[in-house]
């Protein structure tokens, strides 16, 4: 059952995980040196573990219920991270060390709408499949 809705919502979440993180850039040094999420490991591993957990959980279409599990820990991860950059926002704004923002932070955003979405989709199939289970 790979051809469902949210197997599309999982890929643009796993996409968006794993290759927009060296399209833009997480902020803008006041040297004018573009900082990646691939250039901090702990980001770096975030981003691509959060990829990882929206592939594994498109292969899992068998257990809804553990593919919903796993949607709601990759959304956690995401959280994660968002706090993470909007901690680092808060903490080294002005000219410190960072002078720009990028549009990178925003990126575990995008992936919490999509994995939300996901969810939200393998709810409505969990509940089809009670609905046709009662009725038997």
């Amino acid at each position: 059952m790979l051809q469902r809705i949210q197997t599309i919502y999982l890929l643009c979440a796993a996409g968006v995980s794993a290759g927009l993180i060296y399209v833009f850039e997480l902020w803008i040094t006041e040297d004018q040196v573009k900082v990646f999420a691939a250039d901090i490991n702990y980001v770096f591993a975030a981003f691509l573990t959060s990829a990882f957990f929206a592939l594994v959980t498109i292969f899992r279409y068998k257990n809804r219920k553990s593919q919903f599990m796993l949607g709601r820990l990759n959304i956690i991860l995401n959280f994660f991270l968002l706090g993470f950059f909007v901690y680092q926002s808060l903490n080294l704004s002005g000219e410190t060390a960072v002078s720009e923002k990028g549009i990178g932070m925003l990126l575990p955003i995008v992936s919490i709408v999509f994995l939300a979405l996901a969810n939200k989709a393998i709810k409505k199939d969990e509940d089809l499949v009670k609905s046709v289970d009662r009725l038997r």
